[in-house]
């Protein structure tokens, strides 16, 4: 299939890339580790090059982990999202036909964070913006803010206004969550399990503490086809409904107004980055429909070459999965193409 547009696909700056190389090995075989650190400051060569010759014709990139939301002091995470933004924008600003960007935020302040972010959109033409999970503050980093509170409104009201959505991406537990969680458990950091726990925790948290219950048109993309949440909707709605919505009805606190579906069918998008699997994004779609679903690859933690050859290489299966080929166009170029409002691109239609 050509023209297939992927969105969670990673940049760093080029002078940190090199700095990165031990929070990257976490996530990479050492035999591909420099195949990895060349990647990840390929913005308009290599990238370009591999995704062409896979049938991608856009990328929208995003800064790797744990990028801005890493950074605790307030002041050096403002100030490095705006040379992030700047920098990218520099960069795919001559590629437009063929590359965009998620902006790098910093969310220690809501209203900054909704200034910076409106900046990227009208100014640079971004297509939203990409988080890397809870902000961390305190001077030892160990303040954890999430989004799914009252005081983030201010945020949500400019994506809304705005129209963008927020892809929240995972990040690796550090500080003293690592040592509590994982110090002894290590090969769980990642994809295994730690970041399915905490996009979960974090985009359940915006569920039932009412965020989309205050902006209904909110919109929210999440990885790896739902970090695990699909797998267990039916156990969590159950709980949700029957068990918790009643509780807190009794204690008078607030909670998500409708069921779990109707935030996933409503607000909610799923990729396949890093994922590539037909039975499960059949699983998938057999609960939420291919309108919900979005094809990407992950680049560079997994190659182009894996998920593209996924994707063109199972294409008949994944049609029967999702329901015909209208679906597997949908999934793979045409509901990225209403969602982030994108006009023609390279091989846009082919």
């Amino acid at each position: 299939m050509l023209g297939k547009v992927a969105l969670e696909e990673a940049y760093e700056l080029p002078a940190k890339a090199d700095s990165s190389a031990e929070q990257a090995a976490l996530y990479i075989a050492p035999h591909d580790l420099a195949r990895y650190l060349r990647q990840i400051k390929s913005i308009t060569d290599e990238r370009i090059q591999v995704s062409d010759e896979n049938g991608i014709g856009y990328t929208v990139v995003s800064m790797t982990v744990p990028g801005i939301q890493g950074i605790t002091d307030q002041g050096q995470a403002e100030k490095e999202a705006t040379e992030a933004n700047d920098y990218i924008h520099d960069q795919i600003k001559d590629h437009r036909n063929k590359l965009g960007a998620f902006a790098a935020l910093s969310l220690h302040d809501p209203k900054q964070a909704g200034e910076e972010l409106r900046r990227c959109v009208t100014e640079f033409g971004f297509h939203g913006a990409l988080l890397n999970d809870f902000q961390h503050a305190g001077p030892d980093g160990e303040t954890f803010l999430f989004y799914d509170q009252p005081a983030y409104d201010d945020f949500w009201k400019v994506c809304v206004e705005l129209d963008v959505p927020v892809y929240i991406h995972p990040a690796a537990p550090t500080g003293q969550r690592f040592m509590q969680l994982y110090a002894q458990r290590k090969y769980l950091v990642g994809p295994p399990l730690s970041f399915a726990n905490a996009v979960s925790l974090h985009l359940l948290g915006i569920i039932t503490n009412g965020v989309f219950d205050r902006f209904p048109n909110l919109k929210i993309i999440v990885g790896h086809l739902g970090e695990h949440l699909p797998f267990d909707f039916w156990r969590t709605n159950h709980w949700l409904v029957d068990v918790e919505q009643p509780l807190a009805h009794k204690a008078g606190d607030v909670i998500c107004e409708h069921d779990l579906f109707h935030y996933f069918r409503k607000n909610i998008w799923l990729t396949t980055s890093g994922h590539f699997s037909t039975p499960t994004l059949k699983y998938v779609n057999d609960y939420l429909g291919p309108s919900r679903l979005l094809f990407s690859v992950d680049y560079p933690y997994e190659t182009i070459e894996n998920g593209c050859g996924w994707w063109d290489g199972d294409a008949e299966e994944i049609k029967k999965a999702l329901g015909g080929e209208k679906a597997y166009y949908d999934v793979g170029r045409e509901n990225a193409k209403k969602l982030l409002k994108l006009g023609p691109y390279h091989q846009c239609d082919a």
